[in-house]
């Protein structure tokens, strides 16, 4: 038996030197390339599409940021899904190089789907690791300066909604269309967003159900505009931010609800139900549409901590980045189409809200005032209401309740002014 295993391992190979150093070579080729496939086998990690809301089960893809074979950090946006409320950005788990994606632009995906995968064994090109260091010096030099030298802009209350017209005219760029001189005449179709059709489905939606009613008013805003001139250095010094007119009209609209519940209340089938909190919905224009993010519990905020939400919320809708969260619920909407220079609308109720409030662009128009015919800075207001649940009495005294405020700005300053 000895003998037979002695026979059996007297082999050439394993006597033989190479031979051996040919199994035991790790360095050989074959292992190499076995090492690389079994690394990369475990590096491997898939970006998944995450869960957008409770209600939303699916979203389309915008448009890829990355390619395959581009490399990505941590939290870097790779894609952009819309979904019918709000536009997401996909944000890197892991940093590596895209090597597969599994949808286009355009294409419909679900919740727990796969978008791409990414190899984590792929290294940072040189150039990124020293652009990190480049963003991270130009970040703190403009921190600086911002910081250090921030200008105000003292421009003049009447001319304000004229220049914010302006901006937001060139800000909206996806409905923008270059006409040239051709020789034919053409259409082009463009897939419409998923916000696009969520927002003509919900107007379609309140002016189906809601018996909607508007009723409108004028507004004296010498005193706010003398008001606001006044505390704007205090207010910029104080809280970190300029006071504007929406915060106002805020404020006003809270204490006017809190006097009428039943324009904050709304139907649910044979009910009404009222609710003892604030939310006020704002209507904000993005890129991709208009938008109603919410500032909730405004029964307990004062008029500071209305600017800063407002401010915050203003931000996040410029940069695209609004939460499904800053959409969900609301009880009363205000809408400023003034910034775009509207002087008249009659704006649709945001269901199953009952009322909306529509600000306009002030203009300085002659009035009487104590017989005699003066010039005023003036505003028109319109309440679009809900007649299935409000009275047009209810209506009419809510809109003069915030006109109240307005002309006399020291009524509902006091509170917060004592402090």
């Amino acid at each position: 038996m000895t003998q037979n295993l002695v026979l059996r391992l007297n082999k050439p190979l394993f006597y033989n030197a190479k031979g051996i150093s040919r199994i035991l070579n790790l360095e050989s080729k074959q292992c190499v390339k076995c090492h690389a496939k079994f690394k990369r086998c475990f590096s491997i990690e898939t970006i998944k599409v995450p869960r957008l809301g409770d209600s939303i089960t699916e979203g389309t893809i915008s448009e890829w940021k990355k390619k395959v074979g581009d490399y990505v950090k941590v939290d870097e946006t790779i894609t952009i899904i819309d979904t019918d409320k709000v536009s997401v950005d996909i944000n890197s788990q892991f940093s590596g190089e895209i090597s597969n994606i599994f949808a286009e632009a355009g294409e419909i995906v679900l919740v727990d789907a796969p978008l791409c995968e990414i190899d984590t064994s792929v290294e940072a090109p040189a150039h990124i690791s020293e652009e990190k260091d480049d963003v991270a010096q130009s970040k703190a030099a403009n921190a600086n300066e911002e910081t250090g030298t921030e200008k105000e802009n003292d421009e003049d209350d009447h001319n304000s909604a004229h220049k914010e017209s302006k901006r937001g005219l060139s800000e909206n760029n996806n409905t923008k269309m270059l006409y040239e001189s051709v020789s034919e005449r053409t259409e082009t179709r463009v897939r419409m967003l998923p916000i696009r059709k969520r927002i003509a489905e919900r107007l379609k939606e309140s002016q189906n159900t809601c018996a909607l009613l508007t009723t409108f008013n004028e507004c004296d805003m010498s005193k706010v505009i003398a008001l606001r001139s006044e505390l704007k250095d205090i207010f910029q010094k104080k809280y970190g931010c300029k006071l504007g007119f929406v915060s106002l009209f805020m404020h006003a609209s809270t204490l006017a609800l809190k006097k009428m519940p039943q324009v904050n209340a709304y139907i649910d089938n044979d009910e009404i139900v009222y609710r003892n909190y604030v939310d006020i919905s704002v209507a904000v224009a993005t890129p991709n549409g208009l938008t109603v993010p919410i500032i909730r519990d405004c029964q307990n905020k004062k008029l500071p901590e209305l600017e800063q939400a407002l401010s915050e919320l203003a931000t996040k809708a410029r940069n695209n980045k609004l939460s499904l969260e800053d959409f969900m619920g609301g009880t009363f909407t205000i809408s400023n189409g003034g910034v775009f220079g509207s002087m008249l609308s009659t704006p649709i109720v945001n269901m199953p809200q009952s009322a909306i409030l529509g600000m306009h662009t002030i203009k300085d128009r002659a009035v009487v005032v104590n017989n005699q015919i003066v010039i005023r800075p003036i505003m028109y207001l319109a309440l679009t209401y809900d007649h299935r649940l409000l009275d047009g009495r209810d209506a009419v005294q809510f809109l003069s309740a915030i006109k109240e405020y307005i002309e006399n700005p020291n009524l509902m300053l006091i509170d917060w002014l004592t402090d």
